[in-house]
C-alpha cells in the first residue's frame, strides 16, 4: 500500500476515534455546546476524508454507501491484492 494512501487511512481512523470519544462525552455531559461543534466538525471532517480516500482508491464501506462512484464493493482489489 501506498504512503500517501497509508496517511489518509490514518487520518480517518484518527477522526473516527475522536467522533467516538466525543460521543461518549456527550452521552454525559448533553448541554456541552463546545464538544457538539467539535463533534459536527469532525464529522464534517471525517466525511470529507472518507470521500477523498473513495475517490482515489476504493470504497469504505459496501451496499451502496460509497461517497462517489470508484466503483463497486465486489469489484474492486481485496486487502491481500493491494
Amino acid at each position: 500500500m501506498d504512503c500517501e494512501r497509508c496517511k489518509l487511512l490514518t487520518k480517518i481512523s484518527e477522526c473516527q476515534f475522536i467522533l467516538v470519544e466525543l460521543n461518549l462525552y456527550l452521552d454525559t455531559h448533553p448541554d456541552d455546546d463546545n464538544a457538539r461543534a467539535d463533534y459536527c466538525a469532525y464529522a464534517k471532517v471525517l466525511k470529507e476524508l472518507m470521500h477523498e480516500y473513495e475517490c482515489k482508491y476504493d470504497p469504505l464501506m459496501n451496499f451502496g454507501h460509497s461517497a462517489c462512484a470508484a466503483g463497486s464493493y465486489v469489484c474492486s482489489k481485496w486487502p491481500w491484492e493491494l
